[in-house]
């Protein structure tokens, strides 16, 4: 009998028990994987923003517009480059669940300043030239059925039009795609002039600013400019890193980070003393059978190496099961979740950070047992009943 024979024995010598811890750490990496996948769908953005885009919002909240005049003023200020401006239009296909992320833009500087929306050449030239036109992500597309050139009617939660309804029509100019394909792929767009002549209120106004500045060293000197143009105004702004600023769009849902590291680790807490405390009683019922071992000649370093591989395999056989069903699971909840929400996940990097979590929860809960075995005297081991 060789070794991972006799780990492979031992670690199912009780058998319901053994399946009871695989299940206990398949749940805690069950909820790793999901909740993990949310916090970094939510700070993709952080990551995918240019280091010179900057975003101009009402100082007392995103959600206050601002003037269009303000949008005028900045293109021609010091050290901006390019600039745009988009209106959340809160719309939503059909019923009030099925709600996306969709903007009111001045497309041509908008798609100049976020090259990460891909279009083909024809659908760029209607979006631009088409008073209607509407681009679309790929997720979006697939999640409705969309084809380009299709007529679709969207309705807002917010604005009425001057038709006295809240539903427009549409016509889709092209589906857009991420450039790695990990971006997203679920926001909708159309055209502002569209929007402005249309809605029987909030008429010339922006709900944010974007604007490339000259290099990422100016950004600081730009933001200070145009905070200070507007101070003392009916509507101050606040300018700064489109990074920083999809952080606050977060936090409305509250501290994501906070929550996930609090549950995360509440369930790893809890694995960590059950699966502990299981080793060392395990490990305590085979006192005998570890004398006799030791009996035959069996080192102390074979007797640690042997409990380390239990409590190891334990964890993986739990982890890499509780992340698999996890994959599962963030496929399914990306087709059900509206498209306003970001994209999810299971990035090789998560797969490396939770296999690496797995062998030190195996080496911790081992650890002790493990070196308890290895110190057994071996009377004492055949003494004790």
């Amino acid at each position: 009998m060789n070794d991972w024979t006799l780990i492979r024995k031992n670690l199912f010598r009780k058998k319901l028990r053994a399946i009871l811890l695989i299940v206990s750490i398949f749940i805690a990496f069950l909820i790793f994987g999901v909740l993990v996948a949310f916090l970094n769908a939510f700070n993709a953005g952080d990551t995918d923003a240019a280091k010179n885009r900057l975003v101009v919002s009402n100082k007392i909240n995103f959600t206050q517009p601002l003037p269009y005049a303000y949008f005028t003023k900045i293109k021609s200020m010091k050290g901006v480059s390019i600039v745009s401006h988009a209106n959340w239009f809160g719309g939503y296909y059909r019923e009030p669940r099925n709600q996306f992320g969709m903007f009111a833009i001045e497309p041509e500087s908008y798609l100049t300043i976020y090259p990460e929306i891909v279009l083909t050449d024809e659908a760029k030239r209607c979006f631009l030239t088409e008073r209607t036109g509407l681009i679309i992500g790929r997720q979006a597309a697939e999640r409705y059925g969309w084809k380009v050139g299709q007529q679709v009617p969207i309705s807002s939660n917010i604005y009425t039009n001057k038709r006295g309804g809240q539903t427009w029509d549409f016509k889709i100019c092209g589906i857009f795609r991420s450039p790695d394909g990990k971006g997203n792929e679920q926001g909708l767009y159309f055209n502002y002039d569209y929007f402005n002549e249309s809605v029987t209120f909030g008429q010339d106004s922006v709900g944010f600013v974007s604007l490339t500045t000259q290099s990422e060293a100016a950004n600081d000197a730009v933001a200070k400019r145009i905070d200070t143009l507007f101070a003392n105004s009916a509507d101050e702004t606040v300018t700064q890193t489109e990074a920083a600023f999809n952080k606050a769009f977060v936090a409305q849902l509250g501290n994501i980070a906070q929550i996930v590291g609090l549950v995360v680790g509440a369930a790893f807490a809890t694995i960590l003393m059950i699966v502990g405390n299981t080793m060392v009683m395990a490990i305590r019922e085979r006192t005998r059978e570890i004398g006799v071992l030791k009996t035959l000649g069996f080192p102390s370093q074979r007797i640690l190496k042997h409990v380390l591989c239990e409590s190891t395999a334990l964890a993986l056989l739990g982890g890499l099961a509780g992340m698999l069903v996890a994959s599962f699971a963030v496929a399914a909840l990306n087709t059900v979740l509206s498209g306003g929400f970001p994209a999810l996940s299971m990035s090789p990097l998560l797969w490396a950070q939770a296999i690496g979590i797995m062998l030190l929860l195996g080496l911790v809960t081992g650890i002790i047992p493990a070196m308890n075995a290895m110190r057994l005297n071996i009377l004492t081991a055949l003494g004790r009943q």
